[in-house]
């Protein structure tokens, strides 16, 4: 198998075997890096930690969403820059369904830059 192969077995296998555990922890894990990038990036804040726990919500929502209808996997740098582009649409979109979740457009786009950094340190599949 080639590298390619590999990567499509391990996003469908991803994508297809969804348990309550998984979420929950995609959720935290998302929550936690959110919570550090909205720290570290001018023009993005959280209000509180209900607003970070939607947020995480949405996000993880939105970005299963998108991975199942276009096969496109949204972290920063999962796919290059479609990947990277999809995640700033992403963070920037929760702005309107999360009360409390405030970012700029260049917030949007330093935020997927800093949430790709941090997915990078993380070790597996954990966004």
């Amino acid at each position: 198998m080639d590298n390619n192969e590999n990567n499509r077995d391990r996003t469908e296998n991803r994508t297809n075997n969804w348990n309550i555990g998984e979420i929950l922890i995609r959720v935290l894990v998302t929550a936690i890096v959110v919570g550090i990038a909205a720290f570290l990036t001018p023009g993005f804040s959280v209000d509180n930690l209900w607003s970070l726990i939607l947020a995480a919500v949405v996000i993880a929502i939105l970005d299963y969403l998108v991975q199942k209808f276009t096969g496109v996997n949204a972290t920063p740098f999962g796919r290059g820059i479609t990947g990277f582009i999809v995640a700033a649409i992403i963070l920037y979109a929760t702005k309107f369904i999360v009360p409390g979740f405030n970012i700029s457009v260049w917030g949007a786009i330093i935020g997927a830059l800093v949430i790709g950094i941090i997915d990078v340190i993380i070790p597996g599949d954990a966004m």
